[in-house]
């Protein structure tokens, strides 16, 4: 039997196999790879988290950086460089990644799975059965449902590639009446077009004539004539799939967990699908090391993954809807109406206070498994702050009420000092004249 099985090899499995492996455990993972191939737009943010993963060769060769324009709201601007990722060649070095770390790699589809609390057991093609004592869900949107979860308004989007004549890498994102668009060219002359659009109110055609619905669409808009610059157009592809934003309604039990878009799956406008898989992922290996080697602490173990994925999701969620909002000019159209206030009203960033700051336990990270300890919530984060430049904030906070900054901070180091000094002003603390 397998210890560890782990089912998807995109950014979330890849973390997790890989953050497994630096605990000590062996590691299988199952996986089909990408059949068609897809640039995606990512900031160095992302990059950075990639790398922070261990995913060396998988940036290695996968990235072109990109003067990136808007076109939003009837306003033009040129916004800061983004990267574009190729993921067939990204694809590779995950693989090339998986393999240096020792990850036991098995190129299958699944057919089926069925889990229990004595294991799991997994039908893959070909007639190759597993069994694994604990299960990672990490198949992205493609992952069976857990149940009914929270999702946002229907949306697909469209993914039109082709050959174009070579030029200058670029990359741009454009409202439309109906939705919006992302496209990117490459130098040697690939072209992307995604168009993101409502699945109830697109009155799309069949799939027999959605490539060339969708050519007319682009051709109809002259921001994306421009950016494309015309020329012949030849071995024109169209992927379909949805872009949905869903909140898996559990995301871990005692001998399972889902991670990546198999947990939480976000609205593509808010620019940071990766960067949410990844962090839903490297939280994910602490979690497995505590349910497996520290039985007692499953609860809370279940809890901290439970809560991260929703505070993540939502924040995501209003991040994107707040730029919906952007867009003033149809505000009564299908699909910018439904997306301009979902999933809530709440202010995705909300006013810094000192005086409602609050004191709790909450679940933590320490030393390789999930713990409690004292954290201070904000309104900023719900699930508290536990630690800034290695000091703990929650003592700090509770000794701000009755004693002057500079007592409280004496024992600090100058480097110390300066960051709580900081992170206490910009969470509204004002010392005493």
């Amino acid at each position: 039997m397998t210890a560890i099985l782990i089912l998807g090899a995109g950014p979330a499995g890849a973390a997790v196999a890989l953050g497994l492996r630096r605990l000590g455990y062996p590691v299988t993972l199952v996986s089909e790879w990408r059949r068609f191939a897809a640039l995606e737009g990512v900031s160095q943010r992302v990059l950075e988290a990639l790398r922070g993963t261990g995913l060396h060769q998988a940036l290695a060769d996968a990235t072109l950086p990109s003067q990136r324009q808007v076109n939003w709201n009837a306003q033009a601007h040129a916004q800061n460089i983004e990267f574009l990722l190729d993921r067939p060649t990204f694809d590779s070095g995950l693989r090339e990644s998986l393999r240096v770390a020792g990850v036991d790699v098995i190129e299958r589809r699944v057919l089926s799975v069925h889990s229990s609390v004595d294991g799991h057991r997994i039908a893959l093609d070909g007639g190759q059965i597993l069994t694994a004592d604990f299960l990672v869900e990490a198949r992205g949107r493609q992952a069976p449902a857990s149940g009914k979860g929270l999702r946002g308004p229907e949306t697909i989007s469209l993914l039109n590639r082709w050959q174009g004549e070579p030029g200058v890498t670029a990359s741009a994102v454009e409202s439309l009446e109906d939705g919006w668009a992302w496209m990117a060219r490459r130098d040697d002359g690939q072209c992307y077009w995604q168009w993101t659009v409502d699945v109830a109110s697109a009155g799309l055609p069949g799939k027999a004539q959605l490539l060339d619905h969708c050519r007319a669409r682009r051709h109809a808009s002259d921001f994306a004539q421009a950016f494309f610059a015309g020329g012949q157009e030849s071995e024109l592809q169209l992927h379909a799939r949805s872009s949905t934003a869903i909140l898996a309604p559990q995301v871990c039990g005692e001998n399972w967990i889902r991670v990546g878009d198999a947990a939480m799956a976000v609205d593509p406008l808010s620019g940071n699908g990766i960067f949410q898989s990844l962090s839903s992922a490297l939280q994910a290996p602490v979690v497995i090391n505590t349910l497996l080697r520290k039985p007692e602490r499953a609860a809370l173990a279940q809890r901290f993954h439970q809560q991260r994925v929703e505070q993540l999701f939502l924040r995501f969620a209003r991040i994107g809807r707040d730029f919906y909002a952007d867009e003033q000019r149809w505000c009564e159209q299908p699909f910018w109406q439904a997306r301009r206030q979902w999933p809530d009203a709440q202010m995705a960033h909300a006013e810094a206070d000192f005086a409602a700051l609050r004191i709790a336990r909450m679940p933590v990270l320490r030393d390789g498994f999930v713990d409690e300890a004292e954290v201070v919530v904000t309104a900023d984060q719900p699930l508290g702050i536990w630690h800034v430049q290695g000091v703990e904030v929650a003592p700090v906070v509770r000794r701000l009420r009755d004693e002057p900054a500079d007592q409280v901070l004496a024992g600090l180091s100058e480097e110390q000092g300066r960051v709580i000094r900081g992170w206490l002003l910009s969470q509204g603390y004002r010392p005493s004249p």
